[in-house]
C-alpha cells in the first residue's frame, strides 16, 4: 500500500460514533447546508418501507432535523414500491417522469443521475433500497464528515456485509473484481473498504460535475472520477457498523462484474469495447445454453451540462 493511502486511512477513515448526532446538527445549522436522502428503488416493497420510516422517525424531526428531502425514485417497480415508500412518508418519483425528452434506460446509474433533477439538497446521500434491520446512522455517519469538515466532498460507508450465517463475507464483486482493478490501476483507491458499496453521500457540487455510467458501474465510476476531479483528500469512508440485504445469484454477479469492468476499462482508455457482450451459460434440457447479454456502454453526461437542470437550480 502506497503510504500517502496510510496516511488517509489515518486521517479520513471514521467511526460513525466519533460524530454525535449534536455535534452534525451544531455543524448543519452553522453552515446552512441542506441534505437530500435518495433511495434508488426497484421492487423493493419488503423493504423501502422500514428504511424511510426509520430516517422519518429518527432524522426529520423538529428535535433531529438533519435530512431536509427523502426521494425514492421508483424504476419501473412491478409490485408496491411506490405504494409502500409514500405511505412511509417519501416523495416518489418514477424514473420515467424525470427529464422525460431524454428516454430513460434500465439501471441504476440511471436513477442516481436522474435523481439530481428532483432533489435540491448541498449534499446528497444515496441509500440503497434493499437493505435489512436498517439504522438511521448509515445516514447521519456518511453526512457527518460533509457537515463538519469543509474539506471532504466524498464519503463511502464501509461495514461488514455477511453473506447467510458468515460474517465479513458478501461483497464478491467488490474481492474478485473491483479491489483487484483498483489496487493495480487506481492505488491511491486501495484504502477503500467498500468501494462498491451503495450507501455514499456527496457534495452536490462535485455530483453534478461527474459522468453517471447508467447501470452498475456507477459507484466505481463515481468514486474514481471523484478521486480524479477533487483529490485524494476529499474522499473519506465511516464505519456504519454491519449491512444486510438480498444477495443477487452468481450470473447476476457476472453481469454486474462486466459491466464494472467495462466502466473501468473506459476510464483507463476512454477507447471503446470491441464487443461489449457477455455470454454466460445455464443447464438445459440437453446441455448448456449459452445465453449473451450485453453489457452496459452507455454513460450520461454531468448534470450540470443538461440544459433543464440549470432551469432547476435556478427556481
Amino acid at each position: 500500500m502506497l503510504e500517502e493511502v496510510e496516511r488517509w486511512l489515518s486521517r479520513r477513515s471514521w467511526s460513525a460514533a466519533e460524530r454525535p448526532i449534536d455535534r452534525i446538527l451544531a455543524a448543519k445549522h452553522r453552515t446552512g447546508t441542506t441534505v437530500s436522502v435518495v433511495l434508488p428503488a426497484l421492487d423493493e416493497e419488503g423493504t423501502v418501507g422500514d428504511i424511510v420510516a426509520a430516517i422519518r422517525r429518527e432524522l426529520m424531526t423538529e428535535a433531529v432535523p438533519l435530512v431536509d428531502e427523502l426521494v425514492v425514485v421508483d424504476s419501473g417497480s412491478t409490485d408496491r414500491t411506490a405504494a409502500v415508500a409514500a405511505g412511509a412518508g417519501a416523495r416518489v418519483v418514477h424514473r420515467d417522469a424525470i427529464l422525460p425528452r431524454v428516454p430513460a434506460l434500465p439501471g441504476k446509474g440511471e436513477v442516481l443521475w436522474r435523481s439530481l433533477l428532483v432533489t435540491s439538497g448541498d449534499i446528497v446521500c444515496f441509500i440503497d433500497a434493499d437493505l435489512k434491520d436498517f439504522d438511521a446512522g448509515f445516514v447521519s455517519g456518511i453526512v457527518g464528515p460533509l457537515l463538519t469538515d469543509p474539506d471532504v466532498a466524498f464519503v463511502k460507508a464501509m461495514y461488514d456485509r455477511p453473506f447467510g450465517e458468515t460474517a465479513g463475507q458478501g461483497g464478491r464483486v467488490t474481492e474478485l473484481v473491483a479491489r483487484p482493478l483498483l489496487n493495480l490501476h487506481w492505488p491511491q483507491l486501495a484504502g477503500m473498504v467498500q468501494p462498491l458499496g451503495g450507501e455514499y453521500a456527496a457534495r452536490r457540487s462535485l455530483l453534478e460535475r461527474l459522468p453517471f455510467p447508467v447501470g452498475y458501474g456507477v459507484e466505481l465510476a463515481l468514486l474514481v472520477d471523484a478521486l480524479h476531479t477533487v483529490g485524494l483528500d476529499a474522499l473519506a469512508q465511516v464505519d456504519v457498523g454491519v449491512r444486510k440485504h438480498r444477495h443477487q445469484d452468481g450470473q447476476a454477479l457476472g453481469r454486474m462484474a462486466a459491466a464494472i469492468y467495462r466502466t473501468a476499462q473506459l476510464r483507463l482508455s476512454r477507447g471503446h469495447l470491441v464487443r461489449p457482450e457477455l455470454t454466460q451459460f445455464e443447464r438445459g434440457e440437453h446441455g448448456f445454453v449459452p445465453r449473451t447479454y450485453a453489457v452496459d456502454t452507455e454513460e450520461r453526461p454531468p448534470m450540470r451540462e443538461i440544459e433543464e437542470y440549470a432551469v432547476h437550480r435556478a427556481a
